[in-house]
């Protein structure tokens, strides 16, 4: 049978494939340590838990409406006014199947065949081929090591065209942890503005920054701005919550309606007791959050000092989310290998390490790491791979 076209150009996720290999090690009873993890190592809170476990006891387990429950929709909406002191009615608001589903049905939603969406890179590994799915043209520009993977505004300007349709924004970034600042922001705002291109700021680690570092969402800049903006945000990150599969979105209400009446037509709406729980991740007063903030932040201060100690490797320290993002070309020229590819293939089989390639979020001299993991595991797995580097070094 022939596939659909739609189908036959997607790259298969990066993150997956060394997932797939590490845990077939792992059955075969090796002693794999796997890095690749885009999900918090904590339980969801059990308050959350009792709050969907309650809902179902009660006999919410049936249909709600396609854009989400009007409560979860105003706890949503006091969450904006409360962090970013953003006001947004239920109309702007859609709560959908996660932030990826968010993001999928809003690309579905704007993009006709040709339409360019600019990505930075380095890009989480989902933008591109949904944008493609909705047969629109990833338009990529390259975040420099140089200036902590972020791009500028005359970077932006310069990959505008004609067909430009949006434009996203990750901070902090998947993979490399980047933050914008509240002027570079505002800098990449009066371009978007000028050239009237839709903003897609996709702010699901939020809650996770780190040092004297600020998360600020563009659209709370200006009320142009906000205008301008459609914020894809969720509870997957920021309260552990990654099997739970609530996001949502929010901005124009004529773009969050046609999100609503596609998923009416898909997923016919978000799990039920799930968007109880949600309610109660954003209605209860919890130390949680905060806790597994510090938790990563601690995490990240250790071993980032024994990561740059590894020869031929160097990484810009993350602000926010919780992966490392090394530069490790040296080393695998110093090994002997072609590409970072072979060379995280060979760790994978000599020292059971999985690393995720940086080929696959657009920038193949980098990997992924990820330190949603128990510290000793973190150090232990950097010990591994010191050891790969050092005992592999061509003369």
């Amino acid at each position: 049978m022939k596939l659909a076209n739609r189908v036959s150009t997607l790259t298969p996720s990066s993150t997956l494939a060394i997932t797939a290999k590490a845990k077939a090690l792992k059955e075969a009873g090796h002693d794999v340590i796997g890095l690749g993890a885009g999900e918090p190592d904590f339980n969801t809170p059990d308050y959350i838990i009792a709050a969907a476990v309650k809902s179902m006891q009660e006999g919410q387990t049936k249909y709600t409406p396609s854009g989400g429950l009007p409560a979860l929709k105003d706890s949503i909406i006091n969450k904006f006014k409360v962090d970013q002191n953003l006001t947004y009615s239920q109309k702007e608001v859609v709560v959908a199947s996660g932030a990826k589903h968010a993001l999928y049905l809003l690309f579905q939603a704007i993009l006709n065949p040709d339409d360019e969406v600019i990505i930075p890179t380095p890009y989480w590994v989902s933008y591109p081929e949904q944008v493609k799915l909705a047969e629109g043209t990833p338009v990529y520009v390259e975040g420099l090591e140089t200036n902590d993977f972020k791009i500028t505004k005359e970077q932006l300007e310069a990959a505008i065209t004609e067909k430009t349709k949006a434009f996203i924004i990750n901070s902090p970034s998947n993979p490399t942890g980047s933050l914008y600042t509240k002027e570079e922001l505002k800098e990449l705002g009066e371009v978007c503005l000028k050239h009237d291109i839709l903003i897609v700021s996709d702010e699901i680690y939020e809650k996770l920054v780190y040092g004297d570092a600020v998360h600020t969402s563009i659209a709370e800049l200006s009320e142009a701005l906000k205008e301008q903006t459609i914020i894809i945000n969720g509870v997957s990150k920021s309260h552990s919550m990654t099997g739970w599969r609530i996001g949502y979105a929010a901005g124009n209400a004529e773009i969050i309606n046609s999100m609503t009446d596609l998923a009416s037509h898909s997923t016919s709406n978000p799990t039920t007791m799930a968007q109880y729980g949600t309610i109660a991740a954003y209605n209860v007063e919890s130390e949680f959050v905060e806790m597994m903030r510090v938790a990563f932040e601690e995490r990240l201060n250790v071993v980032y000092e024994q990561l740059v100690s590894i020869p031929g490797v160097s990484c810009v320290k993350p602000k926010g989310a919780f992966y490392l993002f090394p530069n490790v070309r040296e080393a695998v020229t110093m090994n002997g290998f072609d590409s970072v590819d072979e060379w995280v293939e060979k760790i994978l089989e000599v020292e059971k390490v999985a690393l995720v390639p940086g080929s696959g979020f657009g920038a193949p001299d980098n990997v992924r790491l990820s330190y949603a993991t128990s510290l000793d595991q973190i150090q232990e797995a950097l010990t591994r791979v010191e050891r790969f580097v050092k005992n592999n070094i061509q003369a």
